[in-house]
C-alpha cells in the first residue's frame, strides 16, 4: 500500500496524521456544519481545505511531498468519508430530537418518518 495510500516509510504515520488526527477534525467539521444547518456541499469546500493542511503536516513534520495531486487526493477523500459521517450522524440526532413527532431514527446515520406522521 505504500506508494499507493501514503509515501511516508510507515503506514503509522498515514493512519496518525490523516486517519485520526484530520479524521478527528473532518468529523468536527461536519458536525459543525450539520449544527448550524447549512448545506452538504459547504463541508465539502471545508474538507478540501482540511486535506491541504493535512498534506502541509505531512510535508512539515515528516518530509512528504507538499504538491503533490496523488496523495491530495488520497487525504482529502479519507476527509471526506469521515466527514461526511460526522456531518450524517449529527444530522438524524437533530432531525430525531427536534421533530420528535415526525421522525423516529433507523439508525446512527439515518431517520424515518413515523408511521403515525403519515396517517392523517
Amino acid at each position: 500500500m505504500q506508494g499507493i495510500l501514503y509515501e511516508e516509510p510507515s503506514v503509522w504515520l498515514f493512519l496518525l496524521i490523516t486517519v485520526f488526527m484530520g479524521g478527528w477534525a473532518a468529523w468536527m467539521t461536519g458536525r459543525a456544519i450539520a449544527l448550524t444547518w447549512r448545506p452538504f456541499w459547504t463541508l465539502i469546500l471545508y474538507l478540501f481545505i482540511l486535506g491541504a493542511a493535512v498534506r502541509f503536516i505531512h510535508f512539515a513534520l515528516f518530509g512528504g511531498t507538499l504538491v503533490s495531486i496523488h496523495y491530495y487526493a488520497v487525504d482529502t477523500i479519507v476527509l471526506l468519508i469521515i466527514g461526511a459521517l460526522g456531518f450524517q450522524y449529527r444530522r438524524a440526532r437533530m432531525m430525531t430530537a427536534q421533530y420528535r413527532w415526525l421522525y423516529e431514527r433507523t439508525g446512527p446515520f439515518s431517520w424515518r418518518e413515523k408511521a403515525s406522521a403519515t396517517k392523517g
